[in-house]
């Protein structure tokens, strides 16, 4: 089944590509890589939640913004080669989580889009990974993520 085939049956639309709001583009491809700038938890051109995960954000409340995440960085890496179905392979994830003091699950929030990867794309969507501790983020929200595929040659 083909990546966009799998979301159609888990009943996933992608999102719009978010206009950026600084000095860079939502995806660049480079040889059969594309890179994509950091996404944020943006949803119909809201964000889902701000604040710090351990604090006001619950762990589930981080994981369900991750996924929103995922969903935005796969639409702009799919803008650039026409399409997700265009996708290879996704390489390598990198997931920040504005996190409270003590807060040490920032891996268990990265599952939630590890495991959305697996389920569009099954073993290609399996890929190396960072999931990172971070103050703050952008606009106050409590993930970011990045997101490295190989391009179909």
């Amino acid at each position: 089944m083909t990546p966009s085939g799998k979301l159609a049956e888990l009943g996933i639309t992608l999102p719009e590509v978010g206009a950026p709001v600084g000095s860079y583009v939502p995806a660049i491809k480079t040889g059969d890589l594309v890179f994509t700038s950091g996404q944020i938890p943006m949803v119909a051109g809201k964000l889902m939640c701000t604040g710090k995960v351990g604090d006001t954000v619950t762990l589930e409340q981080a994981q369900e913004a991750v996924k929103a995440c995922a969903l935005n960085a796969l639409a702009a890496a799919g803008a650039v080669i026409g399409g997700i179905d265009n996708i290879d392979q996704v390489v390598r994830v990198c997931v920040y989580v504005a996190s409270a003091v003590g807060f040490t699950d920032q891996p268990k929030v990265a599952n939630a889009a590890s495991d959305l990867f697996a389920g569009i794309f099954g073993d290609a969507g399996k890929h190396v990974r960072s999931a990172v501790g971070a103050v703050s983020l952008p606009l106050d929200v409590p993930v970011e993520l990045e997101l490295v595929v190989r391009v179909k040659g």
